[in-house]
């Protein structure tokens, strides 16, 4: 029995590029790798337990964390972001692959949480384009694993016309 009578009449699947491009990119967000201050010790378990068997970022194509900002394409800011690290975050931001996202995990890093004096940013937003903010202190894994769908959703939705303009007029 040959392969062709086993599978059937499937017809014809068809799609866009942009649709097949979008999908490809989902199943495949390699995250930089770095932790912040703060309790990026609690944001970093969470981290490391939605990475583990119990949750399994592999699912969702993220089993491969790049230590290299050149390798990676979504930064999860975990912890609190101090003024002297901010031209750090920035600046690995800029080494990253272009499209790249960005993911504010914790309320340390989405509004300087219980930090509030002039030696912390209040919001890591206020160095580079946050894509999805995920509350909590420190956030469950299930939180950070919805934040990665959310981010999911937005990247099936781009248009490559969009990101190609970005690519070739810098920000």
């Amino acid at each position: 029995m040959g392969v062709t009578q086993k599978l059937g009449n499937l017809g014809v699947v068809t799609t866009t590029l942009e649709q097949a491009v979008n999908w490809a990119r989902t199943g495949a967000t390699w995250p930089l790798l770095f932790g912040l201050a703060c309790c990026a010790a609690c944001c970093a378990i969470e981290y490391m337990s939605t990475q583990a068997s119990h949750y399994d970022l592999a699912r969702f194509g993220m089993e491969l964390n790049r230590a290299s900002p050149r390798q990676a394409d979504l930064m999860i800011v975990a912890g609190r972001v101090t003024r002297k690290m901010a031209p750090v975050v920035r600046q690995l931001y800029d080494q990253m692959a272009d499209p790249k996202w960005v993911i504010s995990m914790g309320d340390c890093a989405s509004c300087g949480g219980v930090y509030n004096n002039y030696a912390v940013v209040q919001g890591v937003d206020e160095i580079i384009p946050v894509d999805v903010y995920v509350a909590g202190c420190p956030p469950r894994p299930e939180q950070l694993m919805h934040g990665i769908l959310t981010l999911q959703e937005k990247i099936r939705g781009e248009r490559i016309s969009d990101w190609a303009l970005s690519i070739r007029q810098p920000s």
